[in-house]
């Protein structure tokens, strides 16, 4: 049953705004009305008065593997269930379910799965799907198994396109090896987003891609060519390049916490994305899990394969605002820039990330730390804190 909610005497803010007091509206899933005051009845009512809450668009990760004990390359809707209902405790709204470089069959029963999946009105809303692999540099593969990375494939990406229903709609490429030019020219055209990732590509190739379509980049610093004064590297293209939008895992692991006010300086706001990166073991406890067929040892702070190689994170989209304030003293605005707005205009997607009539009720409480309080999937009320 469709029921109306109120929230009232909230601070507002969205991306283009930094902080408003007023009242929100929503039914059937989308925003109704936003005011300094509305008096109308509504089937629950939230009032924030002296709580010292703030409303913000609903966090989008486009990079997630897994959570809660669960992962997109199961292939299963167990697995994109639990996902989609762990996600809302963190203040995630709406995410891309990510896979990983594996065998054929495994790629393809992971995007056949995700093809069916729906998410009901508590969950987190699966976007589409991430393709991270296999068309990679084996040089930096990470914690992709190496055996399963392959060239890009245009004929392939088009039969694994169709079967995942037309959702995939971000991938990321070395656009350095074989073929990867033109793949990325083939994608960009049919409205996928073309990510540079998992590279050892020099700074003339990343120019050479940006020419060629490609407008993000995966995990910045992590698995690609690194910044040298005499050899910029792929980093030092993401930094430069003004075309292309990072992705930032601020977790101070994958990523120094000068490095994060690196990117934030030189990109701006306007031009990060934070995501997780997370994997299966998000949110239990430390031990050893898997992720695509190998073990992870995973402690309270980082999971890593065996060799040390860092195997996706255990980080929330709560923590990761928190850690960028903490790293730049970036604006609350800006902080819902990189936490969902700039997600939504890269995907596309007009009815999101920003608090206005018309939009979708996809939006989460925090207080003034950034603890996230209540989170609102579709306009119904998906988590509150301490039930």
């Amino acid at each position: 049953m469709v029921q109306t909610l109120l929230i009232s005497n909230i601070t507002i803010a969205d991306s283009k705004r930094e902080r408003f007091i007023g009242d929100v509206l929503l039914d059937n899933g989308k925003i109704i009305e936003v005011s300094s005051s509305i008096k109308k009845d509504a089937d629950i009512h939230v009032d924030a008065k002296d709580k010292g809450w703030i409303l913000v668009p609903g966090f989008i990760d486009i990079h997630i593997h897994g959570a809660s004990g669960f992962d997109v390359m199961d292939g299963t809707q167990e697995a994109l269930n639990g996902l989609a209902g762990a996600l809302p405790r963190e203040g995630t709204t709406s995410f891309l379910a990510t896979t990983m470089t594996q065998t054929e069959d495994g790629i393809e029963n992971a995007l056949k799965n995700a093809s069916l999946f729906n998410a009901d009105a508590t969950q987190a809303e699966m976007l589409g799907i991430h393709l991270e692999g296999p068309f990679i540099s084996a040089k930096r593969a990470g914690a992709q198994p190496i055996e399963h990375i392959t060239l890009p494939s245009i004929s392939l990406f088009e039969q694994w396109q169709k079967l995942s229903g037309n959702r995939i709609k971000l991938v990321t490429i070395a656009p350095e090896v074989d073929h990867g030019l033109a793949f990325i020219e083939a994608v960009t055209a049919n409205q996928v987003v073309a990510s540079l990732g998992h590279t050892d590509a020099t700074y003339e190739e990343v120019s050479e891609a940006v020419k060629a379509g490609a407008r993000h980049v995966t995990h910045l610093y992590n698995q690609m060519s690194p910044f040298h004064h005499r050899d910029p590297g792929v980093v030092g293209a993401a930094l430069l390049e003004k075309p292309l939008m990072v992705e930032l895992i601020v977790d101070f692991i994958h990523s120094h916490p000068k490095s994060v006010e690196l990117a934030y300086r030189q990109k701006g706001a306007s031009g990060i994305i934070l995501i997780t990166d997370a994997m299966r073991a998000k949110g239990l406890a430390p031990g050893t899990y898997d992720l695509g067929g190998q073990d992870v040892a995973v402690t309270e702070n980082d999971a890593r394969l065996a060799d040390g190689t860092l195997a996706g994170s255990i980080l929330t989209m709560e923590n990761a605002a928190k850690n960028m304030k903490a790293a730049t003293d970036c604006t609350l605005s800006e902080l819902v820039a990189m936490t969902s707005t700039n997600a939504a205009k890269q995907l596309g997607l007009s009815n999101k990330g920003v608090i206005a009539s018309g939009k979708d009720a996809d939006l989460t409480i925090i207080d003034r730390d950034w603890n996230v309080q209540m989170t609102i999937c579709s306009g119904n009320i998906a988590y509150t804190r301490g039930k």
